[in-house]
C-alpha cells in the first residue's frame, strides 16, 4: 500500500468523453466546489468503469479522483495479489492521472510484484532479460499485464508494467 507514481499524460484517455468530458467543461467554465466535485467523481466513475471492463473487481471497491492532485485513492479488498496490482496499474494507466493511492488489501497476501515503467526501445523480451535473465520469458510479463495488454507487442512509452516474481 502506499502511493504510486505515473506519467500523467500517458494512457487511456478516459476523461475526454462522455460524463466525465461533460463534467470538466462544466468546472473549467464554473469552478465552483460543486462543480468540481462533479467532474470529480464523474472521472472516479470512469475509471471503475474502466477497471470493470477489465473483468477486475474487489469487494467494496471504491474509487476517488483528485483533480487538483490528478491523484487516484482505490479502496477495497481484492480477491489476490495479481488482481490488486492490475487494478491499481488500471488506475494509474489512465491520462491525466499522475499517482495513485493504493489502499486496497488482499484477501489471500503473496509477494508483491515489481513495477516498471516502459522506455522507447522497450519490448517484453527486452524487460524479461532484464528482470529474469532470460528474454524468452516476457509471456510471464504479458500474461500478468492481461487484460491490460491485448498483445506482447502493444506496449508504449510511459505505461507501468507489473512484472511479477521469477517463476
Amino acid at each position: 500500500m502506499g502511493l504510486l507514481s505515473f506519467f500523467k499524460d500517458a494512457g487511456e484517455k478516459l476523461f475526454g468523453k462522455g460524463e466525465a468530458q461533460a463534467a470538466q467543461q462544466a468546472a473549467a467554465k464554473d469552478p465552483s466546489p460543486e462543480k468540481v466535485a462533479a467532474a470529480n467523481d464523474a472521472a472516479a466513475k470512469a475509471i471503475e468503469t474502466y477497471i470493470r471492463s477489465m473483468n477486475l473487481d474487489a469487494t467494496g471497491l471504491l474509487v476517488d479522483y483528485d483533480a487538483g492532485s490528478s491523484t487516484v485513492t482505490v479502496r477495497g479488498i481484492a480477491p489476490d495479489q495479481a488482481t490488486r496490482e492490475k487494478i491499481i496499474l488500471c488506475c494509474g494507466n489512465v491520462a491525466g492521472v499522475a499517482s495513485v493511492n493504493d489502499q486496497l488489501s488482499v484477501e489471500v497476501p503473496v509477494d508483491e510484484s515489481q513495477y516498471y515503467t516502459v522506455k522507447s526501445g522497450d519490448s517484453l523480451s527486452k524487460i524479461a532479460q532484464q528482470f529474469y535473465g532470460n528474454g524468452n520469458a516476457y509471456m510471464q510479463i504479458f500474461e500478468a499485464n492481461k487484460p491490460m495488454l491485448s498483445h506482447p507487442d502493444k506496449i508504449y512509452p510511459g505505461q507501468n508494467l507489473r512484472i511479477p516474481p521469477k517463476a
